[in-house]
């Protein structure tokens, strides 16, 4: 039996920040342009780092718009769930590509390190803290998506690692310019790249845990399954699942034995609304499939339930 509470094929939480995507991708993409311009100016592989960390943020951004406008494509008998899960993909794509462009830049930086490059430091400032003031207008827009949807949460992780990586990259102008040790070039890019990879690692985890429909963070199944046994007319519970269709949206199901009078006296319905309700009050799942049997009914099951 069905408690519905949430169905698929409504907004996901990204949807509400497309607007900010697209400004947050206009900035991201004008500075990424300067910023070529200024590392090729300068002679700065900082500053080209963080260029192409900024290109890989264009990527992201355009992928997370694209898992946004298909999500919101209704349910098909063939697709139950929509296109929710192309919000998880666009995600750990953003992530790999993020894990990609740090190794180039570290690989970059060993050969670097060798030369005794000509970097102009004054130059390489400028664009650094055209890039940083970019960013941090990003970060502001989109700080309060990142709570609530990976989706967002990788393109704000994205931009954050600019605003750091924007932030090395002044600071290894300065070094340059006041004392000339133009190898502070070669620092401030590594820096770039280690300050990418665990953020993106943390992004491909978050990720391959809704892909491989692992319990959300926020849901303890022991406790799910008490508060399930705890309700009035409940003798037993099995097959307890909860999963992540995408950032906000757990789905939980479970088989539900009921007490035989639940079922001779007709209270099924009010047994499912009592654990529709409290599922959704103290876990904040709202999507529930319960399958209520009456005692004695697992030994008809086929073998595999638990």
């Amino acid at each position: 039996m069905i408690h519905p509470q949430h169905h698929a094929g409504g907004p996901s939480l990204s949807a509400a920040y497309r607007s900010r995507l697209l400004v947050v991708l206009s900035l991201t993409l004008a500075v990424f342009v300067a910023q070529v311009v200024g590392a090729l100016l300068s002679d700065s592989l900082a500053l080209l780092a963080d260029a192409g960390h900024m290109l890989t943020d264009v990527a992201g951004i355009v992928l997370a718009l694209l898992a946004i406008t298909l999500a919101a494509r209704p349910a098909s008998p063939r697709r139950t769930f929509g296109y929710y899960r192309l919000e998880i993909l666009a995600a750990l794509a953003n992530a790999l590509l993020l894990m990609a462009v740090a190794l180039w830049v570290i690989v970059e930086a060993v050969g670097r390190w060798q030369s005794d490059p000509e970097v102009e430091g004054t130059l390489m400032l400028v664009f650094a803290l055209l890039g940083l003031a970019a960013n941090v207008l990003g970060l502001a827009l989109l700080r309060g998506g990142s709570r609530v949807s990976l989706n967002i949460k990788g393109a704000y992780l994205e931009v954050l690692g600019d605003s750091l990586g924007s932030l090395t990259v002044a600071v290894a102008a300065v070094v340059i310019i006041t004392t000339g040790w133009v190898r502070a070039d070669v620092v401030g890019s590594v820096c770039v790249a280690l300050l990418i990879l665990p953020r993106a690692w943390a992004l491909v985890r978050d990720a391959i845990d809704v892909l491989l429909e692992a319990s959300p963070k926020n849901v303890d199944l022991v406790e799910v399954r008490q508060h399930i046994l705890d309700t009035d007319g409940v003798v037993g519970t099995h097959d307890l699942h909860v999963w992540t269709i995408t950032s906000g949206m757990p789905v939980l199901s479970a088989h539900v034995v009921v007490d035989d009078e639940v079922i001779d006296e007709g209270r099924s319905g009010r047994v499912l609304d009592q654990l529709g309700l409290c599922l959704a009050d103290h876990f904040a799942v709202e999507h529930c499939t319960f399958q209520l049997e009456p005692q004695g009914h697992a030994q008809h099951e086929a073998p595999g339930h638990h």
